[in-house]
């Protein structure tokens, strides 16, 4: 393949570039490798948590696949912030902002070094959205590739999740287990590589990445420890030199329908509200508007279809045994809720790629049809009011009631929150509010597992009611609503509630409401005050200085709109 129009061809080609072929030389390289085109395969390896440790080895066999389709591949890592560990403390601060920092790490890289092509293999949340982000941005010929689900743990004969984990901290604190029992279930939770086994959110962007178009079809659903996710490692490398010579990019294929296709099977699957995050994230990235409101006008007209836990009774593991993701976007393209003339990195639509997929419902019990849901609306719902003027969102999958009226508990931070929960210091009844978490106000738009699990722990999960303008676990569960925005420290409504204001929550009407006059919130207005933060300097200072509202999927740079040149057009 001639590369004399490819961007490596300014580090490789000519007499000018021979001090960059010197380095080549200098890592074993041949000539024949200099000549051929360079492709970037990035990795979240690490070892902060079992989401990353597999990632090394399937590098090894993307890099085997692009050498064979006559490629020279040139590994390099990012970072990963990984949730698991980073919530319940100040460490979650960092977890959104990662989103973007291996956007940003993994552009500076490609663009440096002039590659020609990208595979991108994420674990843990956050990473996959920004390997995607980084795709979209630089538009060069990509694969992406998830690292896989973890697979379940048992215990007393019954499979958990870490979700499970965090759920027994709230039994522990409610004397309903013993540390000593608390203690065997940690041990037991999360027994392999591979990132949570629920429909939480590095499960729900896979799902994303398939419907997108950017991943190989069925390359997602496959656990992390099974060696054969590595024939879709090998595959991703060879597809990635064809996507190179046939110059298809990742703006062929990530389109205004692509993205209702990405909303439409995080609906059906009750998929993670930070899905709502993400995808006007890569909206933002090629200059198409798909905010909040977008997403949530499509979340409402789909039906919920997939019992994944944590709304549901099933993990990423089982979607695998009934053949993956091809079977829930088929029963989805049956119902007529997918774009099928979608492309894809296959060079092939999404309805060509799912022609010989079948779905039945008689030998399965984990996707229904969309004929008969488990519920008519998507397992995730926008919200907009007096208490959210720019929109909230829940996860109502699995849940009773979608309704809910109580007394405002206010707390300026998680932590205070927390700590009221672990105490029992809350009544039936009560919304909690946790505010100054947004985006800016965090800063970072901190998730609250440890809070929501405690509370569904205690029991109270369908009791009480939890409101922020920070973010949810996509394994939190119960009546949690987030994004609320403005943000209190944008001075937004939900920094002017106070303990006693009455709250209304209609997840069937899409309403969140304070029972506050237009009076009484501007008079709150006028004598609100400006949180101090404590984030003066550093990284987390940077993204509160850079970062926009979650309803635009809480981005730090103006995006493709305001691009004037593309990297792949070097």
């Amino acid at each position: 393949m001639k590369k004399d129009k490819l961007p490596s061809r300014h580090v490789s080609l000519g007499p000018e570039s021979a001090p960059h072929r010197s380095y080549y030389y200098a890592m074993g390289m041949t000539e024949k490798d200099i000549k051929q085109p360079f492709v970037g395969v990035a990795t979240c390896w690490n070892e902060a948590a079992p989401c990353n440790i597999s990632l090394s080895r399937q590098a090894q066999s993307v890099k085997e696949g692009v050498i064979k389709k006559y490629g020279t591949p040139r590994e390099f890592t990012t970072i990963s912030v990984t949730d698991g560990i980073a919530m319940g403390h100040e460490g979650m601060k960092s977890s959104l902002v990662s989103r973007d920092v291996i956007a940003d790490s993994i552009e500076v890289t490609i663009r440096g070094h002039c590659y020609d092509g990208l595979v991108g293999i994420a674990g843990c949340d956050k990473s996959l959205p920004g390997i995607m982000m980084s795709m979209l941005r630089l538009n060069i010929p990509s694969v992406f590739l998830y690292g896989g689900s973890i697979l379940p743990g048992v215990y007393k004969k019954k499979e958990i999740t870490v979700q499970d984990v965090f759920e027994a901290v709230g039994k522990y604190a409610a004397h309903q287990i013993s540390e000593t029992e608390l203690k065997q279930i940690e041990k037991v939770a999360c027994p392999s590589a591979g990132s949570c086994g629920g429909q939480f959110t590095a499960n729900t962007m896979a799902c994303v990445s398939e419907a997108i178009g950017l991943a190989l079809p069925g390359s997602t659903s496959t656990p992390a420890p099974f060696e054969s996710r590595d024939k879709f490692a090998l595959e991703a490398g060879k597809v990635v030199m064809e996507l190179i010579n046939k110059q298809l990019k990742p703006r062929d294929i990530v389109t205004k329908k692509s993205l209702e296709n990405a909303a439409r099977i995080v609906a059906c699957s009750g998929g993670s509200t930070n899905a709502a995050l993400h995808i006007p994230a890569l909206a933002n990235e090629i200059g198409i508007d798909f905010s909040l409101f977008d997403v949530a006008e499509i979340f409402k007209n789909t039906p919920y279809i997939a019992d994944l836990k944590p709304g549901g009774r099933y993990l990423a593991k089982d979607l695998y045994e009934i053949g993956g993701v091809p079977i829930l976007m088929k029963a989805l393209l049956e119902g007529g809720y997918l774009h099928e003339d979608c492309m894809t990195v296959t060079g092939r639509t999404i309805g060509e790629n799912l022609s010989n997929i079948k779905f039945s419902t008689t030998n399965q019990k984990i996707i229904y049809s969309t004929t008969n849901p488990i519920t008519e609306t998507g397992g995730v719902v926008g919200l907009k009011g007096n208490l959210a003027p720019d929109g909230a969102i829940v996860k109502i999958a699995g849940m009773k009631s979608l309704y809910f009226e109580g007394i405002a508990r206010c707390f300026n931070c998680e932590e205070d929150a927390f700590e009221a929960v672990r105490k029992k210091d809350y009544n039936e009844g009560d919304v909690i509010i946790i505010r100054y978490e947004g985006p800016k106000g965090g800063p970072g738009m901190r998730e609250m597992l440890a809070t929501t699990a405690a509370i569904y722990g205690q029991g109270m999960g369908e009791k009480v009611a939890l409101i922020t303008d920070g973010r949810f676990s996509g394994a939190t569960r119960g009546f949690c609503v987030g994004h609320v925005g403005p943000e209190a420290a944008l001075g937004g409504p939900i920094g002017l509630i106070k303990n006693g204001d009455k709250i209304l929550i209609d997840a069937q009407k899409g309403i969140i409401s304070c029972d506050l006059s237009i009076e009484e919130l501007a008079s709150r207005k006028k004598k609100w005050k400006i949180k101090e933060t404590e984030f003066a300097s550093g990284a987390l200072w940077k993204y509160s200085q850079l970062v926009g509202p979650a309803k635009d999927g809480a981005v730090t740079h103006p995006g493709g709109k305001y691009e004037k040149k593309n990297y792949s057009d070097i």
